[in-house]
């Protein structure tokens, strides 16, 4: 079998809003989209008695053995779906870890996304939500790379021919824990998602949500909240808002020129910081 390539994009939350909290987990809802800003994956089928898995790329440094990859090949394995078939993975690592841009869990559901399309594994839509639940709650919306909004009551509706936008997306030199982040937060919001409408992508919509984990990662991090200050004050754009539990913020503009014009100004003030511009898919 010769490499198959997958390319796994990164994940922003457009919009976060906590609603409410059932036993250790928090409920949300969120308005997201990808971007092509994509880790590259390589697969091969190999005759071994172990999966072979291999972090490559600027940010494939600190990642655990224990990983979303091999949490995946573990959960197929136990459920007997690889029928002892062994796998060589490569991952050329260009989205960076505790970002909130869903790097891992997009590795793992682009992965299993690649299995079912080969006819790898076999298994009902129910099987495949198990799967993903097992190695995150946000892997399953990586099985199918469409802008989405995600309900309090954890339904996905897909939507087509979204608003797009450019995207610098930026990254201090430190990351944010999820778990930590969440373990802080102690307001919560009603619900505002529970009936997901096209609309809700657009910019006068989405100007008007925001991230409710900002507040908390901005206490915690008081250097985020200076960047998301200097974003919106120094490069113009439609709207700054962090993504997922940090520690990225994404300024997102309407049009390229604004956007590669913001990044060349980012990177001049904050020269050790990481930042890429991007597009929405």
């Amino acid at each position: 079998m010769l490499y198959s390539k997958v390319k796994s994009y990164a994940k922003l939350n457009l919009a976060l809003n906590i609603v409410g909290k059932s036993n250790s987990l928090h409920k949300i809802e969120s308005i997201i989209s990808f971007v092509n800003l994509h880790d590259l994956i390589t697969v091969k089928e190999i005759k071994s008695k172990n999966h072979v898995i291999e972090f490559r790329g600027k940010f494939s440094k600190n990642i655990n053995k224990d990983n979303t990859i091999s949490r995946l090949l573990e959960i197929l394995e136990k459920k007997k779906l690889l029928k002892n078939k062994k796998f060589q993975i490569k991952v050329d690592k260009k989205i960076p870890n505790k970002a909130g841009l869903g790097g891992g869990s997009m590795n793992a559901a682009s992965i299993l996304e690649f299995f079912i399309k080969k006819k790898i594994i076999k298994a009902r839509k129910k099987k495949i939500v198990e799967i993903s639940k097992l190695i995150g709650s946000d892997v399953i919306l990586g099985l199918n790379k469409k802008s989405a909004i995600l309900t309090s009551k954890n339904e996905i509706k897909y939507f087509n021919n979204t608003k797009k936008f450019y995207t610098l997306i930026v990254k201090p030199n430190f990351g944010c824990s999820t778990r930590e982040i969440y373990s802080r937060v102690r307001k919560f919001h009603k619900s505002k998602l529970n009936q997901p409408k096209k609309k809700m992508f657009s910019l006068n919509y989405l100007k008007k949500m925001g991230n409710d984990l900002e507040k908390v990662a901005f206490i915690k991090y008081p250097k985020l909240k200076i960047i998301k200050l200097y974003l919106e004050n120094s490069l113009d754009p439609a709207f700054v808002r962090m993504t997922g539990s940090g520690s990225s913020l994404v300024a997102y503009f309407q049009s390229k020129k604004s956007c590669e014009r913001g990044k060349k100004r980012f990177n001049k003030k904050y020269k050790n910081y990481w930042c890429i511009a991007s597009k929405t898919i």
